[in-house]
């Protein structure tokens, strides 16, 4: 009987052990190798500082204080690679996911996060369909291609009166989706696209289209691509004497577009829109600016472009979580899809597609050798 009772202390001894070192496993994943890895790390890096955060303050949930442990992985922007990661992550039960950064690898991810039933949150995939194909646990907390690319589109023939307009894509998901809804709305703006021409993600030589697009003299080009591509082309434009406009969307917005094109860039050349972003003089500006800050001094680097909305969308899963007690998937997403949390991004919120409410999209132009905000637009 003696050892009876002493093998039931052990346990609730052992037991309450476990109850106080309980661990909640949330992943990011990103490309963290590859051309765009400068983009990957800093998601990667918005993540891990607010892990640190949630941490160092203390997170409890369904009255148990729990440690939250992240698991990074790299998809290398590449749509196989992101599913095989995807599939690893469903078999080790992650209690949710944020990522992954690109539209290509979000989007058949998402399947498989779906079919286990793991949330996910997207800080940067912008295609439409993301969050269109029914499933629950898809969420994104920036706007999305047809108001990015919408918005580009109608500024192209608006604002920077442009007549005659190219086009390019990558043959991404990303690259795809943004050039057909900039096309959209160039055309229904009175517009007209004179070229429609077709790179890849990993191209370096762009001599044969932009000969041929040279010919039809536009006065605006627009790239749907990464800055890893779109510096090259901008070099090869100089290279080649068009002079024209160069507009893309948040994956050419970055600061490595800069040191990419070299001395290719004049002032007011290149357009941009970013899938977010904080008006000035808003309460959101000042946490903002801050975070900023912060991010430079931790990782002694500038924020790339979607640190942040990483940061934010790490920090509303776990609030979710603590809202609803409990980090097992099926209970806290009702509370996830009901989310109103305020950021350093600004207020989040979700409709019934998972996509954020009134998300803001930042114009920006490159003037100076610097990216400079031109306005932000909900």
């Amino acid at each position: 009987m003696k050892m009876k009772t002493v093998a039931v202390a052990v346990l609730a001894i052992t037991a309450g052990v476990a109850f106080a070192q309980s661990v909640v496993t949330i992943a990011h994943v990103g490309p963290t190798s590859g051309a765009i890895a400068h983009l990957g790390k800093d998601n990667e890096n918005g993540a891990i500082m607010a892990v640190e955060e949630l941490n160092a303050a203390g997170v409890t949930i369904g009255g148990q204080k729990v440690t939250i442990k992240l698991l990074t992985e790299d998809d290398a922007a590449d749509p196989k690679q992101g599913t095989a990661v995807a599939q690893k992550l469903a078999d080790a039960k992650v209690s949710g996911v944020i990522g992954h950064l690109n539209s290509g690898t979000s989007i058949p991810a998402s399947k498989i996060y779906s079919d286990a039933g793991i949330p996910q949150i997207s800080p940067s995939a912008t295609n439409p369909k993301y969050t269109r194909q029914g499933f629950k646990t898809t969420f994104r907390v920036v706007a999305d291609d047809t108001q990015l690319g919408g918005t580009l589109g109608r500024y192209a023939v608006n604002t920077l009166k442009g007549q005659s307009i190219a086009v390019i894509d990558d043959r991404t998901a990303y690259g795809q989706g943004v050039a057909e809804e900039f096309s959209k709305a160039v055309v229904a703006s009175g517009g007209k696209v004179v070229a429609k021409e077709y790179t890849t993600d990993k191209a370096t030589d762009f001599n044969a289209i932009l000969t041929s697009i040279k010919g039809k003299k536009p006065d605006v080009v627009f790239f749907g691509g990464m800055d890893a591509v779109a510096g090259p082309m901008l070099r090869q434009m100089k290279s080649l004497g068009i002079a024209a406009k160069f507009m893309g969307g948040d994956g050419i917005c970055s600061t490595d577009l800069i040191k990419l094109a070299g001395d290719s860039i004049a002032d007011n050349q290149v357009y941009c829109a970013e899938a977010g972003g904080v008006e000035k003089g808003s309460k959101y500006a000042a946490a903002k600016d801050a975070f900023d800050k912060k991010f430079k001094a931790k990782f002694n680097a500038d924020v790339q472009i979607y640190a942040p909305y990483v940061y934010d969308a790490t920090k509303l899963m776990v609030a979710a979580m603590v809202k609803a007690g409990s980090s097992d998937p099926a209970k806290y997403l009702p509370a996830l899809a009901a989310t109103k949390y305020e950021g350093v991004t600004g207020p989040i919120s979700f409709d019934e597609k998972g996509d954020i409410k009134g998300g803001a999209l930042t114009l920006k132009t490159v003037k100076g050798g610097k990216l400079e905000e031109l306005a932000v637009i909900r």
